[in-house]
Order: C-alpha cells, then structure tokens, then sequence
C-alpha cells in the first residue's frame, strides 16, 4: 500500500502525534497531510507532526470536524501518508499575507525552482496542486483567480475551520502554523488522478440579478433593484422573516454549462444578505434546491472509480453547511461508510476551491 489514511481522537497532541506515528510505521512516508481540530493548539500540532516525520513533507490546516475511512469526526486529527510510488515529487510554498497579489507569484517561483518548468508550462495531467487558506481571510476569490492566471495546474482544496467559533482558523507547514495566510502544495503524483465536485442541489426556474452588491464584503444589498432579503423570499414565496432559514436548502448558484456552483448566504443584515463566498453586480444567480447528498455521492463515487480504475486514495473538502445538513438528517454515519472502502482523509471546511471558490459543496482529489 502507498498511501495510508490514519485519524487519532487521543486528547493530547503528544499522544495524538505519537498515535499516527505508529499507524504509518510501516510506511515510508514522503508526504503526510492532516486536519486537526481547533482543539489542539496550532503552534504545537504544527511543531510536533513536522518533528514526527522529518524526512517528509508535512501540511494541514484546522478544521470544523474531521473525515476519516468510513468516519465522520470530530475532536480529532485525521492524517493521509504517501510514499514515492504515490507521490514522486512534492513542493510546498506559504503565501503569508493572502491580500499581497505578489505571494502566489513567490511561491509559483519556487515551484518553478523545484520542477524546472515554467508553472504554465506544466502538464495538467502529470501535476496537481493542493490549496488550503485561513477560512476567516475573505481572500479566497482573489486568490484562486491568481492562481489561474499563472498555470493550468488544477488546484483544489479547502478553507480552514475552527469548529464553528468563527474566531481564528490556521493552516500549517514548515513546522508552523499561520493565519491570514495560504499553503500552496504542488505534487506530482506517480499515478493517475481525477476530481469530483458534488453540490446536491438542483436548479429552480427562478433567477436573481445581482444589482447592487458591497463586493469586498460579500455583501448583495439588491437583487433586481429590490431589498435583497425581499428578493430572495418572494423568489421562494415565503415572508421574509423566514428566509434565513431557507439558506441551507435553498441557497443560490452560478449556473455555466448546466452546472451550478453554489453562493451560499450567510445571513440577512437589515434588507442585505451576506454570502461566504464572492458574488458581483451584473452576475446571474439561479435559486437552489436541496437534493441527496447521499446518493449524490455514492454516484459520484462509483463514476471516479469508473474512470480510474481502482481508488487507492481520496482527500474529500467538504463544506460544512453539508456536514450541518447531514447531521440534521442524522446521516453522518451513512455518508463516512461511503469512504470506508480505500483510505481517505478530509475535513469540514469554510469553503471549498476548484475552479473558483464556491460553498456547500464536496471537492475531491481522487488517485488511483
């Protein structure tokens, strides 16, 4: 086996470390990735996982609950390994300051130092790219975006939580842990991979033009030159007092080519609704509905085996709006059991990025 996925619930980050550290013995690991709840002090996860494997390279993030092999968690620190037949060659680069345009620019030179290549020279399909950002930074959208100026190299992952506290969320490399800050992993992997996105949602016959939007707040004050709030419950026909509680079923998406990528509000503020992530004046937004997430995924998941093959590791960034639903639904033990055939580790995130950044949504990087 060349990728193991492991998890620890143990209180302590020295027994923690000390627990992954035995279920990847027999491994030898060149790369290890983790989520670890906000539990755990950030500075000392991120000192003690990197002394844990010095040989490799070592990056996570904090989390709003934890995915394992067959497991939905909490509390806990869920890792993934890798050895050289599952990952040849990997390089790691901090953007300390997500608003700077020049850090993506930074770490893409060290990129460039470590493979040799131009990153826009790179083969999309021989290369992949692993994002995770501060969850509470807001920068996402302008960072992404930079991100796809400068190479074809697909990157996908997550935005840092910290367990719904909503006051500080880490990622970690290099023995460190940062806020307001992005790691950029880039990784060549020795095998195929593929992606999955899964939204559960299907689109309603009702749209929403943004007309007057604060965009540096994700902020819509109106849709179709009405009150937002307005617009979006006489769109639903509900008074608007219970719009907010329509958000999670009902949020609203960027429909290109039959696919929508979802704007989830936030909250209502006054007559504004505020989203986690970007929207703009002038742009076109379908209401939403709530599908599956079961089925979706489990489809999802027979199509990516399909495609490759076999599944001998997935990483799953999941938004934590559907980890919310699925616990309403008390469905959290049927959605891990659908990973517990093939190591897989993830977390619940504040944002998920591929191709952009969008909400309550599943991304998934997929080896074969």
């Amino acid at each position: 086996m060349n990728i193991v996925s492991a998890f620890s619930s143990k209180e302590s980050v020295d027994l923690v470390v000390q627990d992954l550290q035995e279920q990847f013995k027999d491994l030898d690991v060149k790369m290890v990735i983790y989520y670890a709840s906000s539990l755990h002090a950030p500075e000392t996860i991120s000192q003690k996982m990197q002394q844990a494997f010095p040989a490799a390279t070592v990056f996570g993030c904090s989390t709003a609950g934890e995915i394992a092999s067959g497991k939905m968690l909490k509390n806990s620190v869920t890792a993934m390994a890798f050895n050289a037949r599952a990952i040849s060659e990997v390089e790691v680069a901090v953007v300390e300051n997500v608003q700077d345009d020049s850090g993506v620019e930074q770490a893409f030179a060290s990129f460039e130092k470590r493979f040799g290549v131009p990153m826009l020279d790179l083969n999309p399909r021989r290369f992949v790219g692993i994002i995770l950002v501060d969850g509470l930074c807001g920068a996402e959208e302008k960072l992404i975006d930079k991100i796809g100026d400068l190479t074809d190299v697909t990157f996908i992952g997550g935005s840092a939580g910290d367990d719904l506290k909503f006051a500080a969320t880490h990622v970690y490399a290099n023995g460190k842990s940062y806020s307001n800050a992005a790691v950029l992993a880039l990784l060549k992997p020795a095998t195929e991979f593929s992606f999955i996105k899964t939204q559960s949602f299907s689109t309603l016959c009702k749209k929403l033009v943004v007309t007057k939007a604060d965009e540096a707040k994700r902020e819509v004050i109106e849709f179709d030159n009405r009150p937002a709030a307005e617009a979006y419950a006489d769109a639903l026909g509900i008074p608007v007092e219970e719009a907010a509680g329509r958000f999670m079923h009902n949020p609203v998406g960027l429909v290109i080519e039959g696919e929508p990528y979802v704007r989830s509000p936030q909250q209502i503020k006054e007559s504004s609704m505020l989203f986690y992530c970007g929207v703009v004046e002038g742009m076109e937004l379908s209401i939403l509905e709530s599908t599956d997430i079961i089925e979706d995924t489990r489809k999802a998941l027979e199509e990516a085996k399909a495609k490759l093959g076999t599944i001998s590791g997935l990483i799953n960034f999941n938004c934590i709006l559907r980890t919310l639903e699925l616990e309403q639904k008390q469905a959290t033990e049927e959605y891990g059991a659908l990973f517990a055939g093939f190591p897989t580790t993830g977390f619940s995130t504040y944002g998920e990025q591929y191709i952009g950044h969008i909400n309550q949504t599943a991304t998934m990087l997929v080896f074969k």
